[in-house]
């Protein structure tokens, strides 16, 4: 049991990352099927600036820079070209999929995987080693874990404590009316899909140079997907995206510790992808989200 919550604490941070990302654009009305892509980008910046610095906090930097001018192309064509957010989503994980292949042979002149690269070292809180149950779960945890938690606390105050979350939030539902009120509804946008693409980004760097300490074609593996089944599964509220990526993650766990064992690697594989369904069949009719989804304001 304690094994498989630990591995649900970290299988979720890429998730939770994303689910943020999902959550943060949908919320000013711009959908966002491109998580996959921005987290897939993220995992090769980050691979990137280790290499070349052979210091990881490089490719932690490098990653937040490609996400977030991602994010802000990806405002760009649909807010200036008004091309289908759904069709931009789409292409950018087709790109995202071949530029990192392109990267890796011109990198490393190999395909499938780069050379291995310097890792984000994990840390040690010392209050939480000194705590009888915590101790075993958050003691040496990634110092991506926290940076999630932190981001999650952020979104959530900004979200509903700020006269710019509200602002922010009342443009995914009435735009027009927002922006009847004098209030510049797209530069709101551009500067959220800015931080969200970093945000799914650095979600995507944690896999390279965290999780793993190298580059694998197609790693992020339909995270991007599960995240976003996340962000509606928590009605679009980053609290929600927390717990509901926590799900995900646990059966992302379950799956993990079940290899070796007796039942076929097929059904143990699907059982994340399962999970993620089944999830949407339940939720997906029940939850509501921006009334102003996909609609623009000229």
């Amino acid at each position: 049991m304690k094994a498989i919550i630990s591995l649900t604490l970290t299988f979720s941070i890429p998730i939770v990352f994303g689910a943020l990302c999902g959550t943060i654009s949908e919320r000013g009305g711009i959908i966002m099927l491109g998580v996959e892509g921005m987290m897939l980008l993220g995992a090769m910046a980050g691979v990137i600036g280790s290499y070349i610095t052979n210091n990881p906090w490089i490719g932690v930097i490098l990653a937040l820079l490609v996400g977030g001018l991602t994010g802000f192309i990806y405002c760009l064509f649909c807010l200036r070209f008004k091309a289908h957010q759904s069709v931009i989503g789409v292409g950018l994980n087709v790109l995202a999929s071949g530029v990192t292949e392109v990267l890796l042979k011109a990198f490393w002149g190999q395909e499938g995987m780069s050379d291995f690269v310097e890792t984000v070292p994990r840390i040690k809180i010392p209050i939480l080693e000194n705590v009888p149950i915590l101790n075993q779960f958050f003691a040496d945890q990634s110092v991506y874990f926290y940076f999630m938690l932190i981001a999650v606390a952020v979104t959530w105050f900004v979200f509903y404590k700020t006269k710019i979350g509200l602002r922010y939030r009342a443009i995914g539902d009435h735009p027009l009316a927002v922006k009847t009120a004098g209030i510049k509804v797209n530069k709101y946008r551009y500067i959220a899909l800015t931080i969200a693409g970093a945000l799914a980004a650095l979600g995507g760097s944690f896999l390279s140079i965290s999780y793993n300490n190298l580059f694998v074609d197609g790693m992020v593996a339909g995270r991007g997907f599960m995240a976003l089944a996340a962000s509606i599964f928590g009605g679009w509220t980053p609290i929600g995206c927390l717990l509901a990526s926590l799900v995900f993650a646990g059966s992302q766990a379950i799956s993990f510790n079940l290899t070796g064992s007796p039942v076929p690697i097929y059904f143990v594989q699907m059982l994340p992808y399962v999970t993620t369904l089944i999830v949407l069949m339940i939720t997906g009719r029940r939850v509501r989200g921006p009334e102003a989804l996909g609609k623009l304001v000229d």
